[in-house]
């Protein structure tokens, strides 16, 4: 995902949080739902950094302290 630039369908995030509303009558505006696929894309950016570096440790799971070592690189990117 991050190779390509790829990112998230806004329909896609759109059903996300209607899942999670406690209204069927809530509505999005384009603008939060494109902030909101932004911020999904980061989130699993850092996920799938932290994997790697979990594994170029050696280390069976992930742990906070691999996030912690992913997330200046993060800042540089985004």
């Amino acid at each position: 995902m991050e190779e390509t630039g790829a990112g998230f369908r806004k329909e896609l995030v759109s059903k996300l949080l209607h899942l999670h509303f406690k209204e069927d009558k809530t509505k999005v505006s384009g603008d939060a739902l494109q902030l909101t696929a932004e911020l999904l894309k980061i989130f699993v950016v850092a996920a799938i950094r932290s994997v790697r570096q979990a594994q170029a440790e050696e280390l069976g799971c992930v742990d906070v302290d691999q996030l912690e070592k992913v997330l200046p690189q993060l800042l540089l990117d985004f």
